[in-house]
């Protein structure tokens, strides 16, 4: 029995380059890069040295909070590089691939005998507790804290993000081992979310899960937003949250006893020649996966979405927990009487721009230009028609830039990560870094309240 969840506030931000559903097998790169932060809240303390030889699913570091969670590495081969900051903060370790990949043996596993302490050891083992994240805060999950639920949202609603019922084809008996295997570590419910309109989804006939079917604007595909519809996070309380392209890394490691981080990668936006699905490991070298597609050198290259992804160039990395990479036009160019003509090419949540709200499937060619500078904040009420969350997101933003813990607690930050600011953000009068201030924000009540 499904439960239907439709939003009427957000924005959907169509733009143009969406990828065909064309997959190419790409070769397996040569360089691939595992950083630290992209795993939040974690404090790495190194297994496998410059010079060691690893194979896939081979731990290169360990969390220094809990010796369990470890963190492998993607592919077999010899650790080049560990890329540090200040302080000898750990960036980045380099993995330099085999041309024939090995890959540790983790045994096969009957999920359906197996307990949930079982599991989680498992899971411990093989290097996939990363791919269990929690709410509140949005880090990697605490074992130690037993969920009310877990979350997966299979309805990816980002602009031109990766269509789930494409990549995800032909991967149902992975995707049902894990969500059995997930069912374990919860005596609440597993909840699964797909379009309302989705008929190829993998996850329509999934056993033991509750479906749910959701309709409206994005951000309907952000986790926070189904977990505020279906079972909101009270003080104390914590969910867990797996995306559905990890599910499928855990489900062939129960399936095989193979670590495979191999996943579909869309490459979207107007700066790709050919915007379309190709197969890549996670922390691939952007290079290799972008190579021959790019358009032009006034790109900008991001791995995930223009809203919540991390720009990294095309000499960067593939983000552990991505599946897309997003190249749009740099908007490093000063617009001459730009605020003092007609606008063609420019979305509006408002009626300023005519031409926005009277043609509202028009895609958009949108640069990274913010037309503006950072100023203090401006009390529009734009904010809220954009913020689906029963939250008040002006002034939970201002609790987090003056470090009020009560404030913050007590405005919703428990239930919240930073992508639910991207539309915030993107709309933003002020040019304020929403999702920045909302991961400082979070980091202090971690830090002070545990």
């Amino acid at each position: 029995m499904s439960k239907d969840i439709r939003i009427k506030k957000g924005l959907d931000i169509k733009l143009v380059g969406e990828a065909e559903q064309v997959t190419t097998d790409l070769p397996l790169g040569s360089v691939f890069a595992i950083k630290p932060d992209d795993f939040h809240g974690i404090t790495p303390k190194l297994l496998a040295r410059e010079g060691a030889e690893v194979k896939a699913g081979e731990a290169l570091f360990y969390d220094k909070s809990d010796e369990r969670i470890l963190f492998p590495s993607p592919v077999s081969g010899k650790v080049t590089e560990v890329v540090r900051g200040a302080r000898r903060k750990v960036l980045a370790i380099k993995i330099a691939a085999d041309g024939k990949q090995e890959y540790k043996d983790f045994g096969k596993v009957d999920v359906d005998a197996m307990s949930g302490e079982e599991v989680k050891n498992h899971l411990f083992a093989s290097g996939c507790w990363p791919f269990v994240k929690q709410r509140p805060y949005d880090i990697v999950a605490n074992p130690n804290q037993a969920p009310k639920a877990i979350f997966v949202s299979a309805y990816a609603s980002a602009p031109l993000a990766a269509d789930y019922d494409y990549t995800l084809k032909g991967k149902e008996a992975e995707l049902q081992t894990a969500l059995t295997a997930l069912t374990k570590l919860t005596e609440g419910k597993v909840h699964v979310s797909i379009a309302k309109d989705a008929t190829l989804s993998p996850f329509k006939d999934v056993k033991g899960v509750e479906l749910h079917k959701v309709s409206g604007p994005h951000p309907v595909g952000n986790v926070s937003t189904q977990i505020a519809q279906i079972d909101p996070i009270n003080k104390g309380e914590v969910v867990w949250v797996v995306t559905p392209q990890d599910l499928v890394v855990i489900g062939e490691l129960l399936l095989t006893g193979k670590f495979n981080a191999t996943r579909t990668v869309a490459l979207t936006g107007s700066k790709f020649s050919k915007p379309q699905y190709v197969t890549a490991l996670a922390g691939a070298q952007l290079f290799d996966v972008t190579k021959g597609n790019l358009e032009g050198d006034n790109a900008r290259v991001i791995s995930g979405n223009v809203l919540s992804g991390e720009q990294v160039g095309e000499d960067g990395f593939l983000g552990y927990y991505d599946n897309q990479v997003t190249a749009i036009p740099e908007g490093n160019d000063y617009e001459f009487f730009g605020w003092n003509k007609p606008i063609f090419n420019k979305i509006s949540t408002s009626r300023a721009f005519t031409f926005s709200w009277l043609n509202p499937k028009k895609k958009y060619d949108l640069n990274t230009n913010t037309n503006g500078e950072h100023r203090a904040f401006v009390v529009t009420g734009s904010y809220e028609e954009v913020f689906p969350l029963d939250i008040y997101p002006m002034q939970l933003l201002k609790a987090c830039m003056y470090k009020d813990l009560d404030e913050m607690e007590g405005l919703g930050a428990y239930e919240i990560a930073p992508e639910d600011f991207a539309l915030t953000e993107f709309i933003c009068v002020s040019k304020q870094p929403h999702q920045k201030i909302i991961r400082e924000g979070l980091d202090l009540m971690r830090s002070e309240l545990g």
